[in-house]
C-alpha cells in the first residue's frame, strides 16, 4: 500500500482542497501519512497570495526533494497554475497540477508513478546494453543512447497544468478533514472576476463557478452523519455563488440547502463581500439560530482613495451603512475583517484614516496584512511603492487597534450564554492543564475547566472573564 503526505500553504479553500484530495487517495486505497514521515509520494498545495506564502511554498517543495527516498513529488495549487516554468525549474519536482483536474490528482500521480518507476528501471541498463542499442540503431537517425535517454526523461516534470477557459465547471469533490470531526470546511464555490488591482487570485483560480444546490445538500448530509457538528461554507469569492447560473441563485439559497439538513447542528459562512450581504441572508440569520450571527467582511483599506485604487466594490460610507443594518438586523453580530497596509500611494494621511473607520467600526478580530507585491497585477507596476519598513510599522500600529477592538468586544460579551463546540484540551509545559477550549457561535475563543472527552460536542457555557486572545467560562 502506497503512503502519500500532503503539505498545505495558504487560505481555507487550500485546505479544503487538501483534505478532498485526501479522501480521494484514502478511497483508493493510499494511507494518508504526516509530512514528516517517509512516504512514497509528497504533494505541496501551495500558496501565492503573498511573497511570503510563495516564499515558504518553496522552501516546502525543497524540504520534500531533500528527502532522498526516491518519492515522487507533486506540486499543486495557485503557484504551478500562476509560474509553471518556475515550478518545473526546481530541482527535483516530478509533476505539477494548478488549480483544476484535483479531481483527477489519483489517476495523474500514479500515470507519474509507472513514468518513474520505468525510468528508473531503464536507468539500470549496462553499459554493454547501451552501446548495443547505440550499435543496431539506424545511422540515419538521431541516436540517443538509452542511459542518455534515461538521464534526459527522469530530470523532466509531468506538466498537467491547464490555462483557464470560461465556461469552466465546478469540481464536486467531497468535504471534510479525517483528522478533525468537529468542523468541516465545505467548498461551493470556485474562482474570482473582481479583479482588485493588488490580488492575483482571478488568475490562479480563474472565472467563478459553484457548487450545485442538490450537491450541497448531500455532502452537508454525508459530513453530519460522519459526525462533524460545525459546516463552514467557504469559497474563494462566496458572495458570487450562483451568479454564473444567471437563474437568480444566491448563496442565501445555497444556505437554505445546507440548513435543509435536520442533523447539521451549527453552520457559519466564510468570507464574503459586504455588498453582497443580502437582507434575507440576515433575516435568515436571525430567524435559524443555527446559523452562526458571525460575518467575515474584508474592507481591506479605511481610505476611500485607497479603495478606488485597490478597485474594491464600495467606498467607507456604503460599508459604514452595510455594518450598521448588519447589527440592527442581528444583534450581537460578530463581524471580523482584512485590512492591507501599505498599499502602493498610502500617505501617512490615508494610513490616518484607515484607522480612524477601522476603530468606528467596531471589529471583532481584524486579520492584518503588509501590502504584497504580485507580479502581473497592476499595483505591482505602479511606481509610488512603499518602504517594507513603512509597512511594517504601520500593520504593528493597526495591530494594537485590533487589540483594543477584540478587547471591547470579549468585554462586551462577559455575563453572557454560548454555546462552545469544544476543540481541543489546553495542554501547558506538555501536561493537561483540566481544561478545554473552543469557539461559540459569534466567534469567541473559550476556555474552561472540562475533561478531554468534551472535544467534538456542543456545550453551553456563560462567558465569565475577557483574557488577552480569548475568554474563560464556566459549563451551565
Amino acid at each position: 500500500m502506497n503512503k502519500i503526505a500532503f503539505m498545505t500553504l495558504g487560505c481555507k479553500v487550500n485546505q479544503a482542497d487538501t483534505a478532498s484530495m485526501q479522501e480521494l487517495f484514502r478511497q483508493a486505497g493510499y494511507t494518508v501519512c504526516d509530512f514528516t514521515e517517509e512516504a512514497d509520494v509528497y504533494v505541496v498545495n501551495t500558496c501565492v497570495v503573498t511573497n511570503t506564502g510563495q516564499q515558504k511554498s518553496r522552501q516546502m517543495i525543497r524540504r520534500a526533494v531533500r528527502k532522498e527516498n526516491d518519492a515522487l513529488i507533486v506540486v499543486t495549487g495557485c503557484y504551478p497554475q500562476t509560474a509553471a516554468e518556475e515550478v518545473k525549474a526546481i530541482d527535483g519536482v516530478d509533476l505539477i497540477i494548478g488549480t483544476q483536474d484535483r479531481a483527477k490528482i489519483v489517476t495523474l500521480v500514479e500515470a507519474a508513478l509507472d513514468r518513474k518507476q520505468a525510468m528508473k528501471r531503464a536507468s539500470e541498463v549496462s553499459d554493454s546494453e547501451a552501446d548495443r542499442i547505440k550499435a543496431e540503431a539506424d545511422s540515419n537517425e538521431p541516436v540517443i543512447v538509452q542511459k542518455q535517454f534515461v538521464q534526459l526523461r527522469t530530470s523532466a516534470v509531468d506538466d498537467e497544468v491547464r490555462p483557464w477557459e470560461q465556461g469552466v465547471q465546478f469540481e464536486e469533490m467531497s468535504g471534510g478533514n479525517e483528522a478533525d470531526k468537529t468542523r468541516a470546511y465545505l467548498k461551493i464555490q470556485e474562482g474570482c472576476n473582481q479583479y482588485c488591482s493588488y490580488c492575483i487570485i482571478p488568475y490562479a483560480r480563474g472565472p467563478i463557478r459553484s457548487r450545485s444546490l442538490q450537491s450541497i445538500k448531500e455532502e452537508v448530509q454525508r459530513l453530519t452523519k460522519t459526525g462533524y457538528r460545525e459546516i463552514v461554507l467557504i469559497g474563494i469569492h462566496l458572495g458570487c455563488y450562483g451568479k454564473e447560473m444567471k437563474d437568480g441563485t444566491t448563496l442565501y439559497d445555497a444556505v437554505r440547502a445546507a440548513l435543509s439538513v435536520p442533523d447539521l447542528q451549527r453552520l457559519r459562512l466564510g468570507s464574503l463581500e459586504s455588498v453582497e450581504v443580502e437582507p434575507r441572508l440576515l433575516d435568515l440569520m436571525a430567524e435559524d439560530k443555527r446559523l452562526c450571527p458571525h460575518l467575515h467582511l474584508p474592507l481591506q483599506s479605511g481610505c476611500d482613495k485607497v479603495l478606488k485604487d485597490m478597485h474594491r466594490p464600495y467606498d467607507t460610507k456604503r460599508f459604514a451603512t452595510l455594518l450598521e443594518q448588519i447589527r440592527k438586523e442581528v444583534p450581537g453580530v460578530a463581524i471580523t475583517t482584512d485590512v492591507i497596509v501599505g498599499f502602493p500611494g498610502e500617505t501617512e494621511n490615508d494610513f490616518s484614516a484607515t484607522c480612524h473607520f477601522v476603530k468606528q467600526c467596531g471589529f471583532a478580530k481584524m486579520h492584518i496584512f503588509p501590502y504584497s507585491k504580485r507580479k502581473g497585477t497592476p499595483a505591482a507596476a505602479r511606481q509610488d511603492q512603499i518602504p517594507e519598513a513603512v509597512k511594517k510599522y504601520r500593520a504593528e500600529k493597526l495591530a494594537e487597534l485590533d487589540k483594543e477592538m477584540q478587547q471591547a468586544y470579549f468585554s462586551q460579551n462577559v455575563g453572557t450564554n454560548h454555546a462552545v463546540l469544544v476543540e481541543q484540551p489546553i495542554i501547558t509545559d506538555k501536561k493537561a492543564t483540566g481544561c478545554v477550549e473552543g469557539l461559540t457561535e459569534n466567534y469567541i475563543r473559550v476556555e474552561f475547566k472540562g475533561e478531554p472527552d468534551l472535544c467534538g460536542k456542543m456545550i453551553d457555557v456563560k462567558i465569565t472573564e475577557a483574557l488577552i486572545d480569548k475568554c474563560k467560562g464556566i459549563i451551565l
